[in-house]
Order: C-alpha cells, then sequence, then structure tokens
C-alpha cells in the first residue's frame, strides 16, 4: 500500500487528508512541523509528501515551506511533494513547482483533484522505480558482459543492443559461421570483430571485405587471389583474402552482392577449406572462421534467383539481427556523448532533437552528426542549431482525438526505453494509461 506523508500544523488538516486517502486504500502519517517531518522521512520510506508552505499562524510569506521543500528535494530528489496553501496568491509557491515540486493546491481543496493529483503522482513514481530497477539490472547485465567478453569498446545501452550483443559472445567461441544482419551504418562490422576477440581464433587475423565496394568482375580475385596474367592488369600473382584470413576470421560485408561464380566458390570453401586462385589450378588449404553480413533481404534475392539458397543456409548458421537505431532510442544519448571531443557538451534541447531524430543513416549518420556539430559549435555547449537535424516531422492527427496521435514505431520506442513499464511509456507519449492500452490493441502491439 503506498505511503503518504502529511507535513501541517494543523491537526484538523492532517486528520481531513488521512480520512480522505485512508477511504482510497493509502496509507498516510502526519507531523506537524517541517523537523519532525525530515526526521521522519530520514528513518521511514513514503511514497509521496504533502508539505504545508507556513507553520506558523502570524506566517504567510511561504518561506517555511521553501526551506522545507528544498531540504527534502536534497535529500530525496525522486520523491514526489505536493504543495498547500491558504494562500493562493503566493508566488513562492508556484516558483517551488518550476522548481521540481509535483503540485500547489490551495486550501480548501478539491478532494476529486487532490485525489487525481495523488494517484497519477503515485502511479509515475512507481512506473519510474520500476524503470530504475530494469536499468540497474540490465546495468548489471552489461557489466557482467564486459567482465566476461572483450566487447571492443562498444557502446550501448538499449535492451535490443544488449540481446543482439549477448547472442554475438554466445556463439563466438562456435566455428559455425555466423549472418549479421541489420541496415547501414548500423555496427555489424563492430559486432564481426566482437564476434573474431572472443573466439577460438582471436589470436588469428581479422580481414574485412566489403563485398559491394568492388566491381564483380574483381571481387573473385580479392577473396581468392590471382595468378599473373588471370586479367588484365594481372602482372603478378597476388594472395587474396581467404589466404589473409587464414588462421583467423574472414567479415565478408554486403554478402548479397557477391556474383553468383563468386558464390559457387564461396560454398565449396565453406564445404572444404579449399580454394584455387583465379587463373590457377593449384588447390589451396584454409582454415578461416567467416562471419558475413548484409543489409539486403536474401530470401528476395533467392526467389529472384539472384543469391544460392544453399548458400544462405551455410552463411546463416547463426543470425544475429541488429535494429535501426531509431529502434534502440536508449542507444542514441551515450552513443552522441561517445562521440564529442574532450571539452563539448550537448545541451538540454540538443539531446531532445537527437532523441526526435529519425536517424535514416542509423550509428553512422550519429557519428558524423556529432562530429560536425563539434566543429560548427563556438563554445563548449552543441546546441540544436548545431546539429543540423531536419525539423521533426509532424505526428498524424487522429480524426476526433484533438491531438497528436503516436504512431506504432513511437508507441514501441516509447515501451523499450521504458522497459514496458506502460505508465512510464504513456507519460512520455503524452497519454494517460488507458489511452496507451487502446492503442496497444488497435495496433496490435502486445501489452507488457
Amino acid at each position: 500500500m503506498p505511503t503518504i506523508l502529511v507535513i501541517d500544523d494543523n491537526p484538523s488538516v492532517a486528520t481531513a487528508l488521512e480520512t480522505l486517502f485512508s477511504l482510497h486504500d493509502l496509507d498516510t502519517r502526519s507531523v506537524t512541523s517541517p523537523a519532525d517531518g525530515l526526521a521522519l522521512l530520514a528513518r521511514e520510506s513514503f511514497d509521496l509528501v504533502v508539505q504545508d508552505m507556513n507553520f506558523h499562524a502570524d506566517t504567510t510569506s511561504g518561506e517555511e515551506g521553501v526551506e522545507l521543500f528544498a531540504r527534502i528535494r536534497a535529500a530525496h530528489p525522486d520523491l514526489p511533494v505536493i504543495l498547500l496553501t491558504a494562500w493562493t496568491h503566493l508566488e513562492s509557491a508556484v516558483d517551488l513547482v518550476k522548481a521540481g515540486a509535483a503540485d500547489y493546491l490551495a486550501k480548501p481543496w478539491d478532494d476529486r483533484k487532490l485525489l487525481a493529483t495523488v494517484n497519477n503522482l503515485l502511479e509515475l513514481s512507481q512506473a519510474k522505480q520500476e524503470l530504475a530497477r530494469h536499468r540497474s539490472s540490465g546495468q548489471r547485465r552489461r557489466d557482467a558482459l564486459e567482465r566476461e567478453f572483450d566487447l571492443r569498446g562498444l557502446v550501448y545501452a538499449d535492451p535490443a543492443s544488449e540481446a543482439a550483443l549477448s547472442l554475438a559472445c554466445q556463439v563466438a567461441r562456435s566455428e559455425l559461421p555466423v549472418l549479421v544482419t541489420g541496415p547501414n551504418g548500423a555496427g555489424k562490422e563492430k559486432y564481426a570483430e566482437i564476434i573474431h576477440a572472443n573466439s577460438a581464433v582471436k589470436g588469428g587475423p581479422f580481414v574485412a571485405l566489403n563485398c559491394g565496394a568492388l566491381p564483380g568482375e574483381l571481387i573473385e580475385a580479392e577473396l581468392f587471389g590471382a595468378e599473373a596474367g588471370a586479367y588484365t592488369g594481372a602482372n603478378r600473382a597476388r594472395e587474396g583474402k581467404f589466404e589473409a584470413a587464414d588462421g583467423g576470421t574472414l567479415f565478408l560485408d554486403e554478402i548479397g552482392t557477391l556474383p553468383l561464380a563468386g558464390q559457387v566458390k564461396l560454398l565449396r570453401v565453406l564445404e572444404t577449406g579449399r580454394f584455387e586462385r583465379l587463373g590457377g589450378n593449384r588447390e589451396r588449404a584454409v582454415k578461416v572462421r567467416v562471419i558475413s553480413a548484409t543489409n539486403a533481404d536474401l530470401s528476395a534475392l533467392i526467389a529472384a534467383g539472384q543469391f544460392r539458397e544453399d548458400l544462405y543456409y551455410r552463411l546463416n548458421a547463426i543470425e544475429v539481427r541488429l535494429h535501426p537505431l531509431a529502434q534502440r532510442a536508449d542507444d542514441i544519448l551515450p552513443l552522441a556523448r561517445h562521440f564529442l571531443p574532450p571539452g563539448k557538451q550537448l545541451d538540454a534541447d540538443a539531446e531532445h532533437a537527437l532523441l526526435a531524430h529519425g536517424w535514416p543513416g542509423n550509428v553512422r549518420e550519429l557519428r558524423n552528426t556529432i562530429q560536425r556539430a563539434s566543429l560548427l559549435a563556438r563554445g563548449t555547449k552543441i546546441g540544436v542549431a548545431d546539429l543540423g537535424l531536419p525539423a521533426a516531422p509532424a505526428r498524424v492527427v487522429a480524426a476526433g482525438n484533438g491531438g497528436d496521435e503516436p504512431d506504432r514505431a513511437s508507441i514501441e520506442a516509447a515501451l523499450a526505453r521504458a522497459g514496458g513499464v506502460v505508465a512510464q511509456a504513456a507519460n512520455d507519449l503524452g497519454l494517460s494509461r488507458q489511452a496507451l492500452y487502446r492503442r496497444l490493441e488497435r495496433l496490435g502491439i502486445d501489452r507488457p
């Protein structure tokens, strides 16, 4: 049962509040002085405080209330505080609301309004506590991963990133090929490096090849090497990536662009560990862990006859899927701060703008944005204007509701940030909990 502390010098006020709250299953304790209230808060845990602004009959300045609030906030920064006063013109109470007090109500109060305020604050406080526990649990898991595995300096905080990283670390020590999927700029090569760094061949070389960055006629030579005269300009024999990666890991990015002839050879290497250089006839043997990556729909390429199905299943023994940065909202600010040079900081408005942006270019776009802003910012603080981001697109307005209607992606992102706590997600979206539940049902989103 939630517990409320009332601090008011008028015993009749305390009695009235205790009666009101008890009728709604809210446990209430009361004291008549700031000193007693602070002492009780130091000994016991409370979910909410209702405090008066004046504690002597001849006092109307509100100074006692200001001091009491400041001391409560200093000792219990997350504890919601409601201010009560008979002096409705008191500017200090309004200033305290701006400074973080939960609400300001005049005496005599409206029972329904007070109860609504109390219930909303208790619900939000509970949601924040659950979110804090969720994040604390996540931090413990992240610390455990960092102790056990070499994460190559990966910066992350989002549960989706944690799940992908945990899987990558889990499969790293096997010899199975791994397929890393995700959009461009999501960090696929970083995950390949992590898999290699925790594998049985971590002492060997890590060799990367972007298959989409080379003309089709040169990819086979890059992969398997070429003998002198194998193609125009091949004046001498050259080693391919498989030979260079022998005893280590070969990372093949944009694997979906590999020509069919190269796919046949790659399949044979994966099955036998043997290949021939382009233009040669001597068979060579290597032992290489292959990690591939793609942003393409390989199933669609198979259906179109552009990618071999048998190669797909050979490469995709284990799939590590990376989500777009927009679906990993908890990663945005930690990554942005990581990309900042020493001496530079983001102001609050800039951080809000980063969270609101859609990041079609994912982590690569975020890094470039921060690097550019760091150069443009004249002082130590980076503002919204320095980021150069386009204005956030307006949300679709739902007919008849008179307000902004969050779309599916916004709702799922809010739920992910809140660790599945509906009340917190609803607060982030500017909705009531009931309104968010209705949207979950309408959109077919599973309730946490």
